[in-house]
């Protein structure tokens, strides 16, 4: 499996915060090479409904529990909402899965739970594709059965009775928990069984979509960026397989404070800033990281630590706290490792909300081009600069519209020749395309109310 790669080709969204219904599509030309997807559109029109889904999703499929704020990201107007990903696992040149995941999800006052996932999938071996069947689907209200189809449960339990006992015990926990049945930890053990051979292409399934979630899936939120903004924290997202060290998180480091870390901490930290500092001096000309050591300090539990601080050295500067730093220096430290991981690894999903937030248009136009043309894992993200509908592939780029019933779309009729960014803009003032793509604002009207404001505040 370690061999297998896995990628995102699309995810729809329904009820999902002002997103009733919405596809967006991940270019797939070559599963070795990078696939980008860029989502532009008006302020609310729907793009950080996507990273947002994504997150869920990823919490979904790593077996946490559901938390109560996923309500608040809910369509207000309705008590249920739904996610569906679609999948492709290539395992060798010959065998390839496609796969599905829908979660069905339910609120009532401040709480949410699943009401029903299903797994469905086809394979293709030697060129001959199966159908896409549902092999696994758990119905909250379906009490009487553990899953569906029951052709697919007696498989798993055939070769050992006493799992039917465990997937009942494994359902209840998971219902307890508030968390996935199909990937929550004590039903995916039984899942993934390796002696269980009638099912082995199912938990294969299984086993690969948790070990990307858990693995390979990047989802940055507008939350990462606030925390650098406040000049409070720098969360640098990272996965790290170095030598013995396995590590994949955000390694949260105050801005205006050393921090004290233990012994594995600082060392995943100085292995975090090597990877950085191997790619940071090409995009900010000539910077580099310094870790600081002010000596061993002890910890609140009386061990060891050491004191550290991240430093930033320029040639022929004096070296200065990473505090001091531009916001977006500080932005593109923090989502740096990701990044290269991302260029590197064919099964890497990096999603990022506002990936322009104080990021030089030029800049993000050509990391956006090196990343299409030269990377190979996915990278998905939201922004309001239009410099990337310059660089990118018409296919790499998808509009939010202003109907919530089909939230994003390809722009029709662009050719080869023609300029993306000019064609949005002029789509914007005469439409043109199969959905209204801004709600239209009068400047006139704007500019009244602006005076009107203004007249209100000088009478009090």
């Amino acid at each position: 499996m370690n061999d297998s790669i896995i990628r995102l080709s699309s995810l729809t969204l329904e009820n999902i915060k002002n997103v009733r219904k919405g596809t967006v599509c991940i270019p797939m030309t070559d599963i070795t090479k990078a696939g980008v997807l860029g989502i532009y559109g008006q302020n609310g029109s729907g793009k950080t409904a996507v990273i947002d889904a994504l997150y869920f999703l990823h919490q979904i499929m790593i077996g946490s529990e559901l938390g109560p704020e996923l309500a608040d990201y809910m369509d207000s107007g309705s008590d249920h909402s739904e996610i569906t990903a679609e999948f492709i696992i290539s395992c060798n040149e010959n065998t390839l899965y496609e796969v599905g995941y829908h979660v069905h999800l339910a609120k009532a006052d401040s709480e949410i739970w699943i009401t029903r996932e299903f797994l469905n999938c086809s394979v293709t071996k030697n060129g001959i594709r199966s159908n896409k069947n549902i092999f696994m689907d758990y119905q909250r209200e379906a009490s009487d059965n553990i899953f569906k189809p029951q052709k697919r449960l007696d498989e798993l339990v055939s070769q050992d009775k006493n799992l039917f006992t465990d997937l009942i015990v494994a359902r209840k926990i998971a219902e307890k928990s508030n968390c996935s049945y199909i990937f929550g930890e004590s039903s995916r053990e039984v899942f993934c069984r390796s002696d269980i051979t009638t099912f082995e292409n199912y938990s294969f399934v299984i086993r690969a979509l948790f070990r990307f979630a858990v693995r390979d899936l990047f989802v940055i939120r507008n939350t990462h960026s606030r925390t650098i903004t406040a000049n409070f924290m720098l969360p640098m997202v990272f996965r790290i397989e170095k030598d013995q060290m396995r590590a994949k998180g955000d390694f949260a480091i105050p801005l205006m404070t050393p921090v004290t870390l233990d012994k594995e901490r600082k060392e995943l930290l100085r292995v975090i800033v090597e990877q950085i500092n191997t790619v940071l001096y090409t995009i900010i000309p000539g910077m580099n990281i310094e870790l600081r050591d002010y000596g061993r300090q002890a910890l609140d539990s009386g061990e060891d630590g050491w004191k550290v601080e991240l430093m930033s050295a320029r040639a022929g500067h004096p070296t200065i706290p990473i505090r001091m730093e531009s916001e977006g220096i500080i932005k593109i430290i923090s989502i740096l490792n990701a990044l290269i991981q991302a260029f590197g690894n064919p099964s890497i999903c990096l999603a990022i909300d506002e990936l322009d937030a104080d990021i030089f248009e030029y800049m993000l136009g050509e990391l956006l081009d090196i990343f299409q043309n030269s990377a190979k894992g996915q990278l998905i993200f939201t922004s309001h600069n239009l410099r990337a509908l310059e660089m990118l592939d018409k296919e790499s780029i998808m509009f939010s519209t202003t109907n919530p019933e089909n939230r994003y779309i390809h722009m029709k009729n662009v050719k080869g020749s023609n300029n993306l960014r000019s064609m949005y803009i002029r789509s914007i003032t005469l439409g043109g395309q199969d959905e209204v793509i801004y709600d239209e604002t009068d400047s006139l009207e704007i500019a009244r109310a602006f005076r009107k404001a203004g007249r209100s505040m000088r009478n009090h």
